[in-house]
């Protein structure tokens, strides 16, 4: 699966979980619907993973843990928030980079429509994107492209 729609069935899958719970639980709940829902949806995922720090070549003993990566290539930072914040974005491009991946979305399951987004760079909009319209791909800035193509 391409990076475009492993983010579709992801997104998909957000989707139908919102609509059956809906919003104002908190982040657990909502994490677990949706890995039953990428398993119903055949998608291969990591829950709570792990990532390292490294300091001047020495590993921290404090880790940080993704919510979910999917197909070993999408990175997912549950919410359960009024609103995504700047330091929210921060965060998962900072995950991105220190695992190494290129992708990632932030989906915040509490407003009263689903909201996915993704840590997009200065010029995007700050505002959530509905979960009825599929957020724009944001790739990690400091980890090159394996083809020159740009996301859709």
């Amino acid at each position: 699966m391409t990076e475009n729609e492993i983010t579709e069935a992801i997104i998909g899958a957000a989707i139908e979980v919102h609509r059956a719970l809906g919003p104002g639980l908190i982040e657990q709940p909502y994490e677990e619907a949706l890995c039953h829902e990428l398993h119903l949806r055949g998608l291969a995922f990591e829950r709570q993973l792990a990532v390292s720090v490294n300091y001047k070549g020495v590993r921290l003993s404090a880790n940080l843990r993704l919510d979910l990566i999917v197909e070993q290539r999408v990175i997912i930072d549950l919410k359960a928030k009024e609103q995504v914040t700047g330091i929210d974005k921060a965060k998962l491009r900072t995950y991105l980079h220190l695992s190494d991946r290129r992708l990632g979305l932030i989906i915040n399951s509490t407003s009263s429509a689903s909201s996915m987004e993704s840590p997009a760079s200065s010029t995007s909009s700050p505002n959530p994107i509905p979960a009825s319209r599929p957020p724009t791909s944001m790739p990690n800035p400091l980890r090159p492209s394996a083809s020159s193509a740009p996301l859709r």
